[in-house]
């Protein structure tokens, strides 16, 4: 069988090698005409580590991301609040790692084309409907370059394709708006002298305005500015997403900051680029797919990135979607299999990422009460990840 996903992102790519490990064909269909390396830095958590790990690609990624040691937290004069190993340290088997979004795309991109082949993804194809049919999924897609629309089959559609999913449109028209938190966001990478211990992960908090900063490699410094500006509620129709940032917007509430070992206010005023957006996710949705459709990642339960679990959650969906698949007698089986095991458990992240981002402890044991708690609700326990049996095909 052939499985389609609309998507070339972090998830739809992790897919497409995870399927093929299984024994499974499949096949990339990407809206954008060209696949840069665009975006700034994320985090990949040890479970996430893992999965790409037994996909081969361990050393690229230590070649690509930085080893994350600590997750520090401190006020805005520099005094550290409380502080946490992480990765290794904490006695995960998998590291952290600390990586520019757009460089691991293309790392998972070139894995994709030498092992399944230079066709296994086309760019510049826009999904435009599905209907499923008695034996397979007839999906058309039009040629942004040409304007032709083509049909063609899958045995399973993927719907890959991020926050604003067009096939999760299709399957959920009822779905619901879009949840802003209330916080603006703006990020950057700059070029800056590293901090603490090189490896480290801030986040620094000052009422409702907060920072967190961390190294990707190459001398830059990842940082996310957020500012409470508003209660929380829908975001409104037509709202600024993804927009170019303006530093006159975001300095004022740092340029105050003396941390005394990070330049915050330089940190902004140096960045090349600023991108700004609202923090929003969705309610968790009772189902995801149905028959030979289904979701995966942002498409399926997008979240506030205030975890660092985004990419991560959509690197294990992949996982567990081919591992099914290829482990089920049929494809309706194998999806329904995927759904039943990652719905609760993304729904779960959902809501953790919602509690942490609304906590206000400023004390040690209220944030080591936090992040404990954050761990046991989105099943990232050490001992968990580390006794797991793989998901690798034996």
């Amino acid at each position: 069988m052939t499985v389609l996903i609309a998507g070339a992102g972090i998830g739809g790519l992790t897919a497409a090698l995870s399927l093929h490990a299984a024994g499974v064909d499949a096949v990339v269909m990407e809206s954008a005409r060209e696949i840069r390396p665009l975006g700034v830095g994320i985090n990949l958590l040890p479970h996430a580590v893992r999965e790409l790990t037994e996909l081969g690609l361990g050393e690229h990624l230590a070649e690509t991301g930085v080893a994350t040691s600590e997750n520090v937290y401190s006020d805005a004069k520099g005094h550290q609040l409380f502080a946490e190993p992480r990765g290794l340290a904490q006695g995960y088997r998998w590291p952290q790692y600390s990586v520019h979004r757009g460089e691991l795309q293309l790392l998972l991109l070139a894995a994709v084309r030498e092992r399944l082949g230079t066709d296994a993804v086309r760019t510049g194809m826009r999904l435009v409907d599905f209907a499923e049919e008695a034996d397979e999924v007839r999906v058309r897609l039009l040629h942004r370059a040409s304007g032709a629309v083509e049909g063609c089959g899958a045995a399973a559609l993927i719907g890959a394709d991020g926050l604003h999913s067009a096939v999760r449109a299709r399957l959920h028209p009822d779905g619901g708006p879009l949840l802003w938190s209330g916080v603006r966001m703006w990020r950057g990478v700059t070029r800056a002298e590293p901090f603490l211990s090189g490896r480290s992960m801030v986040i620094v908090r000052e009422g409702d305005v907060e920072l967190v900063a961390y190294p990707i490699g190459r001398g830059r410094i990842n940082w996310v500015a957020q500012v409470r500006v508003a209660e929380p509620g829908p975001l409104a129709e037509g709202a600024d997403w993804n927009s170019a940032g303006r530093l006159a917007d975001v300095l004022p509430y740092f340029e105050d900051w003396s941390l005394g070992w990070l330049d915050v206010p330089g940190l902004l005023a140096n960045s090349p680029g600023i991108l700004e957006y609202p923090m929003v996710d969705r309610e968790p949705l009772p189902s995801w797919g149905r028959g030979r459709v289904t979701l995966l990642g942002d498409a399926a339960h997008p979240m506030y990135p205030v975890g660092a679990n985004g990419a991560s959650q959509s690197i294990v969906d992949a996982r567990v979607l081919a591992h099914e698949l290829a482990a089920a007698g049929d494809v309706p089986t194998g999806l329904s299999r995927y759904e039943s095991l990652r719905r609760e458990a993304t729904a779960a992240v959902v809501l953790a990422n919602r509690e942490m981002s609304r906590s206000s402890s400023g004390s040690a044991r209220g944030l080591a009460r936090m992040t404990d708690t954050y761990r046991h609700a989105t099943g990232s326990d050490v001992a968990v990840l580390n006794s797991r049996a793989s998901l690798t095909p034996g």
